[in-house]
């Protein structure tokens, strides 16, 4: 056996024989990042709508200004 080997079995032995309890803290920091970025992407979600609706209110206007200015140009004939 090599001393890394040796070290690491004194290692899980030290840890009441739990080979995980050395990883619970990364899954648990990993877990925090996840949601982190799982809510960024809900986030992002919500941004497209709300560009989606400015971009039809923006699209109505334009109709109502070529509406109008059809109105005043039959107006004035």
């Amino acid at each position: 056996m090599n001393m890394g080997q040796d070290r690491q079995i004194q290692n899980v032995e030290g840890n009441g024989r739990n080979q995980f309890g050395q990883y619970s803290g990364q899954v648990a920091q990993n877990q925090q990042g996840f949601n982190a970025w799982q809510n960024g992407g809900i986030q992002g979600i919500q941004l497209q709508v709300e560009e989606f609706d400015f971009m039809a209110a923006a699209s109505d206007l334009d109709e109502i200004e070529e509406v109008n200015a059809n109105c005043i140009l039959m107006a004035n004939l």
